[in-house]
């Protein structure tokens, strides 16, 4: 079944190479990356062949998640390197950014000579995948060589889960592999259980996302702590609408909204975040033509207000930041079935959150927001307009949102300490003095 399945990924590879190719033409995407993705890593990379610690985290939302152990784990395990791979570029950019951690690569093809030579230069002793990310011949190889896995973060979303239940009996197998399941919700991990995962591996141990989230503050010591805040000095008293990690087919239904709030409110800013860099220029000819004097978030003055209706964020890693200069947030993938995008950001800052009805990938923590009324959610893009409306001219609607977000994400802590509980159990933590290591950055 594993040659089946490497012939399969084979193919698939074959029918998508055309859309890679334009993407490495047409946006510069995955050239840089292909040698890592074959396994072949800088020889700077690991030149002692130390043992390590291997994290995977896809894109963005997961190399953020990360962060919420990575410094436990360098505690814990000091004689261990500690590598981090992701799959997207994006998530490269994130990724280099975590503090505590060795190195930063991407992610092999799932191949079972290409998972050999990375296993080799990587050397984990532990495997941590971040969510559910099953990759066959990568775990079975982890098994053969006595390194332990850990999926962390897991969830089985109501739109995977009919796809996984179609190859169940191939899932049985690869499930085996994996020594231990942190999920997020009782529901996850009973489709886990469906699916074939020992229930015995199973410890429902809640969401990281929320354990992942500094408690940062906007003002310290007078100033603002992140850069990006100098570029958006916005006193008080003006309206922001925050779009964040929006797709194609949302950006009209939020520019008719933002329309609508601007006959009210000239001044009003609105900052839109496609989710999709290469999207970054379709989007700001969007704003133009709907009459709006629109820059991008990199032509921006520094320590100085912006003097345009849209600004559009064509930047990595800066869009949880600025949620808190939002009157109103708007979080994008969700009127479009796109799956949602993570709502615990703005929450934190205690924003006033809506979103549509696509949350599958979310939709445990999105369901408790709206039932706690700690978000609003909303069907269609008319209804949005009317939503995002009612918020910017009611303060006190907007404050009992905010206040109620805020409160939710303070009471769902704690999932770090039981992740951090189970990788002992596989890993037992390491009681030698701390061992400070460079942080080397891997192109």
């Amino acid at each position: 079944m594993y040659l089946a399945y490497s012939l399969l990924a084979l193919l698939v590879l074959v029918v998508v190479s055309p859309y890679f190719a334009y993407q490495a033409i047409r946006h510069r995407k995955y050239i840089g990356s292909l040698g890592q993705r074959l396994g072949y890593l800088p020889v700077s990379f690991n030149v002692d062949g130390e043992e390590s610690i291997w994290i995977h985290a896809v894109s963005v939302g997961e190399a953020l998640t990360a962060r919420a152990l990575v410094e436990d784990l360098r505690t814990r395990y000091p004689r261990l390197r500690l590598f981090v791979s992701t799959t997207t570029m994006a998530g490269q950019q994130v990724a280099r950014s975590l503090q505590h951690v060795d190195a930063v690569f991407y992610f092999p093809f799932d191949w079972a000579f290409i998972v050999r030579r990375t296993l080799g230069l990587v050397k984990p002793r532990l495997f941590v995948m971040m969510e559910t990310e099953i990759w066959p011949n990568l775990l079975h190889a982890c098994r053969k060589r006595g390194v332990k896995t850990v999926v962390i973060n897991g969830r089985i979303s109501s739109r995977s889960y009919p796809r996984y239940r179609l190859i169940r009996p191939f899932l049985r197998r690869v499930l085996a592999d994996v020594d231990r399941f942190c999920m997020q919700s009782e529901e996850s991990a009973r489709r886990l259980r469906d699916l074939g995962a020992d229930p015995v591996r199973i410890t429902m141990t809640g969401s990281l996302k929320f354990d992942s989230l500094e408690n940062r503050s906007a003002i310290v010591h007078g100033k603002p702590r992140e850069r990006v805040l100098r570029f958006f000095r916005v006193p008080s008293s003006r309206t922001v609408i925050v779009a964040g990690s929006t797709s194609r087919g949302e950006e009209a239904a939020v520019l008719n909204a933002y329309g609508r709030i601007k006959n009210t409110m000239p001044t009003a800013l609105l900052v839109v975040a496609p989710r999709q860099p290469e999207r970054f220029g379709e989007v700001e000819r969007m704003a133009r033509e709907a009459g709006h004097v629109t820059v991008r978030r990199s032509e921006l003055a520094i320590d100085a207000e912006p003097h345009a209706d849209v600004v559009v964020l064509d930047s990595i890693g800066e869009l949880a930041q600025l949620y808190q200069i939002a009157t109103a947030v708007f979080v994008g993938g969700s009127l479009v079935d796109h799956g949602g995008h993570n709502i615990l950001e703005p929450a934190m800052f205690g924003k006033p959150i809506v979103f549509g009805p696509h949350m599958g990938n979310f939709k445990e923590i999105a369901d408790g927001f709206v039932a706690s009324g700690a978000a609003m959610q909303v069907g269609s893009g008319r209804e949005l307009e009317e939503v995002l409306l009612t918020l910017v001219t009611d303060p006190v609607c907007r404050a009992r949102l905010g206040a109620a977000a805020r409160a939710l994400v303070e009471a769902n802590r704690g999932a770090k300490d039981k992740t951090l509980d189970t990788i002992a159990e596989l890993l037992p933590p390491m009681r030698t003095g701390a061992v400070v290591r460079p942080f080397r950055l891997v192109h």
